[in-house]
């Protein structure tokens, strides 16, 4: 049971991790720009979390904002739109304040169909259409065609970095415990077992000397 709980533990968490990984590094898409645009939106509290803080951009009142959006479209004929807000100094640590700048060389890049002209639409977030929630778009760059490969450099340092932390963290707790917790075990163990040992002698004395008393009873009710 217990063996099953940590299993149950360890999946939620690791689950957690993984998610909370896979919102914030980076993505990259190559789309065509179809269009841009700013809309008053509606950001209550069940969707607050996946949008800037109020003071980040353009705050209407406490609920609605006014937020520029990028829509676009992939080569298969899917689509995305991209949120296009400034970050601040709040997390994640994109350190974005260029939004104008981002939504007017978006609209430089818009194509259509016929004369498509691709473009690498850096990222962080999800696509969740039932909570209202967008990626919001960090960078926008041409690209050279819809197949050209983008190679995570940050989410692969941060990867990295995340993995040796852990190994180092689970390496200095080895030493921890083997160095500091595993001697006073071992003392504490020694100790009981020194106490159990004076208790079993204890309670072998009073069993011979109370054996003794007996067999001298005995004696004399044997002379009787």
């Amino acid at each position: 049971m217990w063996t099953k709980m940590k299993s149950t533990f360890r999946i939620i968490v690791a689950g957690f991790v993984l998610g909370f990984l896979h919102y914030t590094l980076p993505q990259h898409d190559i789309v065509r720009v179809t269009g841009t645009y700013n809309r008053l939106t509606t950001v209550g509290t069940e969707n607050s979390w996946a949008y800037a803080s109020p003071d980040s951009g353009t705050l209407e009142s406490s609920v609605t904002r006014d937020i520029r959006f990028i829509e676009a479209s992939f080569e298969d004929g899917g689509v995305m739109v991209y949120r296009n807000e400034d970050t601040g100094w709040i997390w994640p640590p994109y350190f974005k304040y260029d939004s104008s700048n981002l939504q007017a060389e978006a609209g430089n890049l818009k194509s259509d169909a016929a004369n498509p002209k691709w473009v690498v639409v850096t990222h962080y977030g999800w696509r969740l259409p039932i909570l209202s929630i967008y990626p919001n778009a960090v960078s926008v760059r041409e690209a050279a065609s819809p197949d050209e490969r983008v190679i995570p450099y940050v989410s692969i340092v941060v990867i990295a970095f995340l993995i040796f932390a852990v190994f180092m963290i689970r390496r200095m707790w080895a030493q921890f415990w083997e160095r500091s917790v595993e001697p006073v075990a071992a003392e504490v163990g020694e100790a009981w077992d020194g106490v159990e040992a004076q208790a079993e002698a204890a309670r072998a004395s009073a069993s011979g000397f109370f054996g003794r008393i007996g067999a001298w009873l005995n004696s004399w009710r044997a002379k009787k």
